[in-house]
C-alpha cells in the first residue's frame, strides 16, 4: 500500500489552473522529489498535500485514508508534517525552546495544565534525542536568531521531526544556503532517511542535490506532470531535457 497517493488531482484559482490531472504515488520510506521550474505548481502540490488548499478536483490518499476533506492541524497528527520555503521558527526563543514547543505539542501538554516530573522529564529527554540526531547540540541554548541561515533551516526540520512524521515534506530545504551549509542539510536528508526510514518528499532546484539522492523524481511543468521515475529516466527523458534541464532532445 502507497503511503501517499493523488489521483487526477487539479487546483484552480479562479480561471488559473495551477495544477491539472496530477498523480502522484510514493512508497513508504522512500525519498522522493519534486522538481520543475519556477512557477510549475510544486508549491501548489504541497499546499494540497498538507491541508492548507482543498484540491478543485481530485482524490489525495494518506496511509490509506482519504483526506481530502481533513484539516491541516488533523493531518499533522496523522503523521503529514511539512518545512516552508520561507523559515518557520520563534526566532526569539532558543533552539532548544523551539524544539521543545513541538515536542509538547505532539504530547499534548496544553490538555494537560500541571504535567507531571516524569512528563517534563520525557520531553526533555526527547528534545535532547532530536537535537542529537539533527546536530543542534551544541547549539541548544542559542537563541534561533543568532543562528546562521542553514542553521535556523536545520532548526526547523527538527521541529518537523518532533511531530513523528510518518511523511516529511520538505519546500526547498536548502533555499539561500551556501554551499557547506547544504552539504549539512543533504547529510542530515540522507541520515533521516537510511537511518530512521523517514519518508521524505521534497522539493529543490538544486539538481545535483535531486538527482544525487532522490529515488524517485516527479517533474512539474505549467501545473501538469511532465515526467515522473527514477533520476536515470528522468534524466534521459528528452520532454525533461528540453523544457527543464535546457538541453534539446
Amino acid at each position: 500500500m502507497s503511503l501517499l497517493r493523488l489521483t487526477d488531482v487539479s487546483r484552480a484559482f479562479g480561471k488559473l489552473l495551477a495544477l491539472q490531472h496530477v498523480e502522484l504515488e510514493m512508497e513508504e520510506g522512500k525519498l522522493y522529489a519534486v522538481i520543475g521550474p519556477n512557477g510549475a505548481g510544486k508549491t501548489t502540490l504541497f499546499n494540497l498535500i498538507s491541508g492548507f488548499f482543498p484540491a478543485t478536483s481530485g482524490e489525495i490518499w494518506f496511509d490509506g485514508m482519504r483526506i481530502n476533506r481533513i484539516d491541516a492541524a488533523r493531518r499533522v497528527a496523522l503523521g503529514l508534517v511539512r518545512t516552508f520555503q520561507i523559515t518557520e521558527i520563534f526566532p526569539e526563543l532558543t533552539v532548544f525552546e523551539n524544539v521543545r514547543i513541538g515536542v509538547e505539542a505532539e504530547a499534548r501538554c496544553s490538555a494537560r495544565p500541571w504535567p507531571s516530573r516524569g512528563l517534563l522529564r520525557q520531553i526533555g529527554d526527547r528534545v535532547d534525542e532530536l537535537l542529537d540526531t539533527t546536530g543542534l547540540t551544541a547549539q541548544a541554548g542559542r537563541t534561533v536568531s543568532e543562528l546562521a541561515h542553514g542553521d535556523q533551516r536545520v532548526v526547523e526540520v527538527t521541529m518537523a521531526l518532533s511531530r513523528r512524521p510518518k511523511l516529511l515534506l520538505l519546500d526547498e530545504p536548502t533555499a539561500g544556503m551556501g554551499q557547506e551549509e547544504t552539504a549539512h542539510m543533504v547529510t542530515l536528508i540522507r541520515d533521516l532517511h537510511a537511518r530512521q526510514r523517514q519518508s521524505i518528499l521534497f522539493i529543490e532546484h538544486d539538481m545535483d542535490l535531486v538527482f544525487g539522492i532522490a529515488d524517485r523524481i516527479t517533474v512539474l511543468n505549467y501545473g501538469k506532470v511532465l515526467a515522473a521515475g527514477t533520476p536515470q529516466e528522468v534524466a534521459a527523458d528528452p520532454l525533461v531535457q528540453a523544457a527543464y534541464l535546457g538541453e534539446a532532445a
